[in-house]
């Protein structure tokens, strides 16, 4: 299924990971033998079987399966084949993180396919495995699209910093069959640009396969409390400045611009209001009970001291 070059070439790989531009991965292409990449993408789900709604609960033009076993017979080959030990020893060796873990449950991966119009925000991943709590350490991500123009955007943006203004983004073109395995740390930046298609290629569509890996531990200097995907909004188009007489078309992006930062913010808002319903929960639970009468009892205790 591998390319049987990945062995030969480890070395070279290797020395392409650790380079940091601007942090650390390496683009490999030919990753899979063509034969198998050619049943991966002829198996690839269509658009309306994955989960189309984004993290605001809205329908868009991003359509995933986490589950991809039962996509057919190549990605059963697929899923038995990246929990070999085989397997994430190689990746291991490419990219220096020993005892790597496969995910059986796929958080945030799988098959992703992305239509016109649809874009992806600067990130850093989710650091903790929401079940096991491991450490994530790598996206291992497989592209599948035949026809890809970097003019189109959907190129993957690998950035130094999003949020500064001498921000260095480094540009991947989703081609057939080529791979890209980057290290998931605090500052490993992430996302592409909108993908606008010419008139005659609308029936394209933007499709890879997403695999993460694990560690149960991870280097001191890496740690960082456990988090959420966190974005950062896409600045201003250089072109608005001062006297600028806005179009049609500067308008809609203005618009979509804004709407971004509001579904943003409604995440978090929605996450906050998560977090203070279980604080008050597991506060209500320790004022109930034999426990919670004990401590009221002693906070009337110590009241009634202090007046005294």
């Amino acid at each position: 299924m591998l390319n049987p070059r990945l062995h030969a070439d480890i070395a070279q790989l290797t020395a392409r990971f650790a380079e940091r531009n601007p942090f650390q991965h390496v683009v490999i292409d030919n990753f899979l033998t063509p034969e198998f990449c050619a049943q991966l993408l002829d198996q690839f789900p269509p658009f309306e079987r994955g989960n189309a709604r984004n993290e605001a609960g809205e329908l868009g033009a991003k359509s995933t399966v986490e589950k991809i076993r039962g996509l057919g017979p190549a990605y059963k080959q697929l899923d038995e084949l990246i929990q070999t030990r085989e397997f994430l020893d190689l990746i291991g060796q490419i990219t220096g993180i020993a005892n790597l873990l496969y995910d059986p449950w796929y958080f945030g991966g799988g098959t992703h396919e992305n239509r016109a119009g649809q874009d992806l925000d600067p990130h850093v991943d989710f650091n903790r495995h929401p079940v096991e709590r491991w450490h994530r350490r790598l996206n291992l991500i497989v592209y599948l699209n035949h026809e890809w123009d970097a003019a189109w955007g959907g190129s993957l943006e690998l950035h130094s910093d999003p949020r500064a203004a001498d921000d260095r983004i480094e540009l991947i073109t989703p081609l057939y069959n080529r791979a890209v395995i980057f290290e998931t740390t605090e500052t490993s930046w992430h996302g592409f640009g909108r993908i606008a298609l010419p008139a005659d290629k609308k029936s394209l569509s933007r499709k890879s396969i997403a695999l993460y890996f694990y560690t149960t531990e991870r280097p001191q200097d890496e740690l960082a409390d456990t988090h959420s995907t966190i974005y950062v909004d896409r600045p201003l188009p250089e072109r608005f400045q001062p006297g600028l007489i806005l179009s049609a078309s500067d308008v809609e992006e203005l618009r979509i611009l804004l709407a971004r930062r509001d579904q943003h913010n409604q995440r978090l808002y929605r996450d906050v209001t998560q977090i203070t319903n279980q604080l008050e929960q597991a506060q209500m639970a320790l004022h109930s009970g034999r426990l919670g009468r004990l401590r009221y009892l002693a906070r009337k205790i110590v009241g009634r001291l202090r007046a005294r």
